[in-house]
């Protein structure tokens, strides 16, 4: 957003000019060298079960414009021990990117947390990272995970700008928090405490998070707020002691600009010597200073200080020492949402069961591509819904909980209630107190273009410093290039700022023509990404789900059902699926023998054994190679074998409590190799628990020159490795209602029916999104955000 500095010539005594203080340094350089970004992830549902792909679409800015810093995003899951499940890297384009996680059989039911944030945002608190619970159920699980609708919840009150003055009449907002579910009623009353019997003032609820009164207070009394929750629940809060001198800032905003007025009690020159001061997103948008001695004043700041579209602003006032004397946030033409919205060439939908359905959007060169989200509306009173616009104006720079945040900008929002929402909140992006005083955050992460790798080159185990090597670059089995790097005086070689979406496998050799490459050369190169998930530090968020026996849990939630009928459908179709394979009998015993002349083949006797398990993935578990890691597909495969994460995200076997060991081609390696290897590139898998001559262990073999069809007339370098790139998401596929398989389902009970992050209308066509019903979806609720050039917003949510 450009500044824009509004010019007062002494209206009411304001005079706006360029300061060169303290106060306008300070600002400058957190704007210039401290940006601060911001996500919000939309996941294509709110509750999981084992066996479902989470799609999700992730959108990051820099302010209230797609963010240009960061090229990469982190996506992690943790369960509630906080331990990593599992991670992607996400590649941005104009701040947009999506993926997917596959949740194994092998997660037990439990509430996970979804984390996504850049690496830019590591230098900042990681209050501001986005954070979503996901509740994941899994019928096999001895636990079952219980949502706890009756939480506590806590009460305070905030005086409008921080102060509670004598004989000021003062705006105060009440707020409500809780962890989980607020009250879906509440009220309450003002007494002094001297006469608590008398009622001064009462109100209600706005909603459940928050509502205002005002009160003119007076010297000497003691103000209470008392507060009941439809359940008879009461809390008292007591109000800030009244103050006998002081500055009380009071703000209106409406469509045409912000007023406000500063109202000062007992100072000896008024609000001489005070200065105003105006923030969005850390950048200054307006700076007045008051020169005469008046009491009270009031001015209105037009809307252009946002460019006229929708903001938080932050109202500072300082006295003649550059101190904070009140502050107030407010948010910019409230009744007025600056949201696009698409034209659709046609939204006619069928409500029969399992109909097929569709809607186009009208060719709009502004918008080239949509996301797009249609599923059965399953929002209830009791739904957290937090969207792009709550996200964008309010919860990605607000990080105290607040209940339903999406209500705030929904076509019949209360502009009062958001109003008192942000009296009881505060800027917490930077502390004035250090920002003046020229404390500044700690850059210890900066952006990058793309990925970066450092490998450590040796030949028979030595460094070689100073030396040149030849890489092969090779990415979904075509040829990207050749490459030549020196290795620097400590061995290492650098590949900077690369992208690849296919896992990369590299060659290398030390000769300039490899056809005359040693025999007697050992070379390795080993790879470390530069490019890292950063540790979660802090406490995960407080949650008010819990886990009980599964007999505590005898009435499961409607979406739970279903989507448990969904997976136990999904099971259905695939067995019905397989009923299709010829002469199974003499299929099966012809895998058999393939997997004995598979493991001959590729096993020394070292790592034979008698009770081996082992996993053939040339001629059969053909569904491996929709994982992008192998430890994560052989997840609850193996009797007795578990895996853990490690803090970058390695998964770590055990077999029977102990750890495993870990070989590549029978050489022992460490988990970060594993991770980076493409299951495609993987003939078998063999568990050794406690056998053979290596003990417990997990020995992987990759395929050989004579596996690999596509590379049979070429020579196979021995000397290679694989970086794992940026992830790809899973594709969305649409069911085949049509099919005879898809007949055998009773009822169809799918919650998603369609996913696409990215559609794009083809050869000048109107976009098409296509679907089938499920059998009860008469109410599906249809997502779509785009963004054109210049960040303008275009969102549409209904329920059709």
């Amino acid at each position: 957003m450009k500044k824009i500095f509004i010019f007062f010539i002494y209206v009411v005594g304001i005079l706006q000019f360029k300061a060169q203080g303290r106060i306008d340094k300070a600002i400058q350089n957190l704007e210039q060298n401290y940006s601060q970004e911001k996500v919000y992830v939309l996941l294509d549902k709110d509750n999981y079960v084992v066996g479902d792909n989470i799609y999700f679409k992730s959108f990051v800015f820099d302010g209230y414009r797609r963010s240009t810093i960061s090229n990469t995003l982190f996506v992690e899951l943790y369960d509630h021990n906080k331990n990593l499940v599992d991670k992607r890297t996400i590649a941005l384009k104009n701040g947009e990117g999506d993926g997917s996680f596959v949740l194994t059989e092998a997660l037990k039911e439990d509430i996970y947390f979804f984390r996504a944030y850049t690496a830019w945002m590591a230098n900042f608190p990681e209050e501001f990272n986005f954070m979503k619970q996901v509740p994941i159920y899994n019928p096999k699980s001895e636990q079952r995970l219980i949502l706890d609708k009756n939480t506590k919840w806590t009460a305070n009150a905030f005086p409008e700008s921080g102060t509670f003055i004598e004989d000021i009449n003062t705006k105060i907002a009440v707020r409500l928090f809780s962890q989980g579910i607020p009250p879906a009623s509440w009220s309450g009353y003002v007494i002094d405490a001297e006469k608590p019997a008398e009622k001064l003032v009462s109100f209600k609820g706005f909603d459940q998070n928050v509502s205002s009164f005002s009160l003119t207070p007076k010297a000497g009394r003691n103000y209470k707020v008392i507060v009941e929750d439809n359940k008879g629940i009461k809390q008292t809060v007591a109000l800030p002691a009244v103050a006998n001198s002081g500055i009380n800032l009071q703000i209106s905003s409406g469509n045409d600009g912000i007023k406000y007025t500063l109202k000062s009690s007992n100072l000896p020159e008024g609000l001489k010597g005070h200065s105003i001061v105006g923030i969005i997103n850390n950048q200054m948008v307006y700076r007045a200073n008051i020169k005469n001695a008046s009491a009270e004043i009031s001015s209105k700041i037009p809307t252009k200080i946002s460019d006229d579209k929708n903001a938080v602003l932050q109202l500072v006032i300082f006295n003649d020492k550059e101190e904070v004397v009140a502050k107030r946030l407010c948010f910019v033409k409230p009744k007025n949402l600056m949201i696009e919205q698409p034209t659709f060439a046609s939204t006619s939908l069928n409500n029969e069961p399992r109909a097929f359905n569709s809607f186009e959007l009208e060719p709009d060169t502004d918008y080239p591509s949509y996301t797009v989200l249609v599923k059965e509306n399953t929002k209830t009173e009791s739904t957290n819904d937090n969207n792009i616009l709550s996200a964008l104006w309010l919860t990605g720079d607000i990080s105290s909980p607040i209940f339903s945040p999406a209500q705030y900008f929904s076509k019949n929002a209360n502009a009062d209630a958001l109003d008192a929402l942000l009296i009881s909140e505060s800027w917490k992006r930077f502390d004035w107190d250090s920002l003046l005083t020229g404390k500044t955050p700690e850059i210890k992460y900066k952006p990058e273009s793309n990925l970066s790798f450092k490998g450590k080159v040796t030949n028979n185990g030595r460094i070689i410093p100073n030396k040149s090597v030849n890489l092969l670059f090779n990415a979904g089995g075509t040829d990207k290039g050749i490459s030549q790097a020196v290795t620097d005086d400590n061995g290492f070689i650098y590949l900077n700022n690369i992208y690849f979406d296919e896992p990369l496998t590299i060659s290398y050799y030390l000769n300039q023509d490899k056809s005359k490459a040693s025999e007697s050369d050992n070379v390795n190169i080993y790879f470390q990404p530069l490019t890292n998930n950063i540790i979660y530090k802090g406490n995960l968020p407080a949650t008010n789900y819990r886990l009980a026996e599964s007999s505590q849990n005898a009435q499961m939630s409607s979406d739970v059902a279903k989507a448990l009928q969904n997976k136990k459908n999904q099971q259905i179709l695939k067995a019905a699926n397989e009923e299709t394979q010829i002469e199974e009998v003499q299929v099966t015993a012809k895998k058999v023998d393939l997997k004995e002349k598979l493991d001959k083949e590729l096993s020394s006797g070292r790592f034979s054994g008698m009770n081996a398990t082992i996993f053939d993935l040339v001629n059969e578990n053909q569904d491996a190679q929709t994982s992008l890691n192998i430890m994560q597909w052989l997840q609850g495969r193996a009797a007795g074998l578990t895996f853990t994460m490690d803090s970058s995200g390695n998964y770590i076997p055990s077999i029977r409590g102990s750890q495993a060991k870990l070989y590549l081609d029978e050489m022992p390696v460490d988990a970060s190799m594993i991770n980076s290897l493409p299951v495609s590139n993987i003939a078998m898998v063999k568990i050794l628990k406690n056998d053979g001559l290596v003990g417990n262990a997990v020995a992987i073999y990759t395929k050989r020159g004579n596996m690999l069809a596509a590379e049979n007339d070429k020579k196979e370098l021995n000397n290679k490795t694989i970086l794992r790139g940026y992830d790809k998401a899973v594709d969305f596929e649409q069911p085949d209602i049509t099919s005879d398989a898809y007949k055998k389902v009773v009822k169809d009970t799918r919650e998603l029916l369609y996913w696409n992050p990215n559609l794009a209308p083809e050869s000048g066509l109107p976009a098409r999104a296509i679907f089938f019903n499920n059998d009860e979806a008469k109410n599906r609720e249809i997502t779509i955000i785009s963004f054109d050039k210049d960040d303008r917003l275009l969102y549409y949510d209904e329920i059709k």
